[in-house]
């Protein structure tokens, strides 16, 4: 597998034949329409040419009011969706119906003004509950709230702080023409009725100031407290009937879902090709772009933009361009699942090597390395394939589990060498059937006996593959005809190990001395100076020596994983064992057996992704790249079948 071929586009089609066009390369699929800008056009006349207007920001706002849609009807019509999606086919006719699109706008629509209603409903709601929390303390209080006095008295209502002694501040009103009622009160507040003269009323109220006296008014209230309340639970009893109609409204809603994901999927399609007409320059009779297209699919594009009348030209990218090239990959079955490994990592360059076929077979080895039990891969495959066939999701799940599946397959072969089934839970369980019983699985080795060997077998594993990682980078520079590089670097090192394999055994010494030689005299040519070049040598001999023994010696993880997931399930089985009752076994087994599979399952990934990341992609990946996005009907809730 390799990276996609790109080729650069440069397409003038008439202004009229916009439409027609773009729902040609909507078809197709394999066109990126790249972003205007200075370097793209051509300067002699991009200059009368400007950006082509859409509705994308129209199509945006009727996204949005038909997701709000959904959610409302998974809100109140309690829907569930469960953990994927299940996308169902329909087909582009269908798909691009106008009919459709109607019926579902219209049920977008009424949902909104719904939703509008809720919302107007919970607000009022809340209003009133506001106001019948302000009136419920003066409940008891006999009086108009709109009285405020008579000719020569005065009625203030109000408030003291909760710790005040309202008996105490009636003692301090005794000697003025005043009279202070406590109507009710609670932790945060006393409620109190003051009647006053009014010639006393500043006397008075500088006597109440110190005690946190604050008078409350009630604006437009007028009669009891206790009428208000009457007033206030019949509002609050229609609003919340109107909410339940509301609500039911909505629930009954639930009949539109299918159509509105339908319709959130077409605005979706729309709103890629309003994004691309936006990045078409026109001069209101003709339209230009740039763009990438693969140039294994460059037949039937020629075919679409004849169709449209374009005139077009197809180049391969300069040297000056690579860095804009977009990264499209070429999977098979066995690569494609590592999409998202390396995209979580980072897309390599245009001009680097496609690390998918390269890794590959390392991640799933290391994987099965880690994880080894034939129950554990019995679980993944069957997991990977309920979820492919039923929800047949796409993107990263998708990706994810095709590689749980494949995982899953190098976990069960290497349970199978080890001889682990849930670790020793067929072992355990014959021995509660029989005492006597010595049953075994067959194991050509099992971590707990063998960790030694398994240890050297992970680290010569990974010496491996960074000698793998060094030939990637040594052909890659050939191609690039750095020759003097790939000597100083990968053959003087494979030199060298060499040279160390052969003392080992007792071979030579001379292939050494020759490594050594080379080492030096590549340190001597690129260093600066007698001091950089004494400094290059060891710097080099250094740095080299401590990565490799560094990398190597991170590749233990693998045999730590699988003696650890071993020990944990043998620790499980054997507390279950330990009351001799089989229905006790299993179920501590396999909680435990659950417990260590699931924390298994995201150990293993993220150490084996490490050692992608570091170990092996530090010896010869190249990342920056940008993902290829071609205008194509990508659709999150259906399957579109070609007519």
């Amino acid at each position: 597998m390799a990276i996609v071929k790109m080729k650069k586009l440069r397409v003038i089609a008439m202004a009229d034949q916009r439409e027609a066009l773009l729902k040609d390369l909507l078809h197709l699929g394999c066109v990126e329409i790249s972003e205007p800008d200075g370097r793209l056009a051509d300067p002699d006349w991009s200059a009368l040419l400007e950006r082509g207007s859409s509705r994308l920001a129209v199509t945006r706002g009727e996204i949005s009011d038909v997701n709000a849609a959904l959610a409302a009807i998974k809100k109140y019509g309690q829907v569930k969706d469960g953990l994927f999606v299940k996308r169902h086919p329909i087909s582009e006719q269908e798909f691009l119906s106008a009919g459709t699109v109607e019926t579902a706008k219209e049920a977008s629509r009424k949902i909104g003004e719904l939703l509008q209603d809720l919302a107007r409903l919970q607000t009022e709601e809340s209003r009133l509950e506001n106001r019948r929390a302000g009136l419920l303390p003066w409940k008891a209080l006999d009086m108009p709230l709109e009285t405020e006095g008579t000719e020569h008295v005065l009625y203030r209502i109000g408030t003291f702080p909760g710790a005040a002694d309202v008996a105490v501040i009636q003692t301090e009103l005794a000697g003025e023409a005043a009279a202070l009622f406590e109507i009710s009160g609670d932790k945060q507040q006393k409620y109190v009725l003051l009647l006053c003269h009014k010639a006393e009323e500043d006397a008075v109220l500088e006597i109440l100031r110190p005690h946190g006296f604050s008078v409350t008014a009630f604006q437009g209230v007028v009669g009891t407290a206790a009428e208000n309340l009457q007033k206030l639970s019949e509002q609050l009893e229609e609003n919340r009937k109107a909410q339940e109609e509301t609500t039911e409204a909505l629930v009954a809603s639930a009949e539109s879902r299918e159509a509105l994901r339908v319709y959130a999927d077409r605005l979706t399609v729309e709103a890629a090709r309003e994004a691309s007409q936006e990045r078409l320059l026109t001069d209101g009779t003709i339209v230009f772009f740039e763009g990438w297209a693969p140039a294994e699919a460059m037949n039937q594009v020629q075919a679409a933009l004849e169709r449209s009348g374009c005139a077009w030209e197809a180049d391969d990218p300069t040297e000056d361009e690579i860095p804009d090239v977009p990264v499209k990959l070429k999977n098979n079955w066995l690569t494609k699942p590592l999409n998202m490994v390396t995209e979580m990592y980072s897309l390599p360059s245009y001009d680097n090597v496609d690390p998918n076929p390269l890794m590959a077979p390392f991640f799933i080895l290391f994987y099965g390395i880690m994880m080894a039990d034939m129950g554990y891969g019995l679980l993944m495959m069957l997991a990977s394939v309920v979820i492919l066939k039923k929800y047949r999701p796409k993107g990263t799940s998708g990706h994810l589990f095709g590689l749980l599946g494949l995982c899953g397959i190098s976990t069960f072969i290497m349970g199978a060498i080890t001889g682990g089934f849930f670790g020793d839970f067929i072992p355990q369980i014959a021995k509660l059937i029989n005492p006597e019983s010595t049953l075994t699985l067959p194991a050509l080795f099992t971590p707990l006996d063998d960790t030694l060997m398994i240890l050297v077998g992970a680290m010569a594993l990974g010496f491996v593959q960074i000698i793998t990682g060094m030939a990637i980078s040594f052909i890659e520079k050939l191609k690039r005809r750095r020759f003097l590089d790939a000597l100083w670097e990968e053959v003087t090192w494979w030199i060298i190990f060499a040279g160390i394999a052969c003392m080992v055994l007792g071979v030579t010494s001379v292939v050494l001395i020759v490594g050594g030689i080379l080492l030096v005299a590549g340190c001597v040519v690129n260093g600066k100076g007698i001091v950089g070049k004494a400094f290059g040598i060891f710097g080099s001999l250094y740095n080299h020596v401590t990565g490799y023994f560094g990398d190597i010696l991170s590749y233990a993880r693998l045999m730590a994983l699988m003696l650890a997931g071993s020990v944990i399930a043998q620790v499980f089985n054997t507390l279950g064992a330990i009351p001799g009752n089989i229905i006790i076994f299993i179920v501590i087994s396999l909680a435990g057996n659950a417990l260590n599979f699931a924390l298994n399952l995201l150990g293993c990934y993220v150490h084996d992704l490490r050692l992608q990341c570091l170990e092996y992609f530090g010896k010869f990946y190249q990342d920056g790249g940008k993902p290829f996005r071609p205008l194509a009907m990508n659709t999150k809730f259906v399957d579109i079948e070609s007519n």
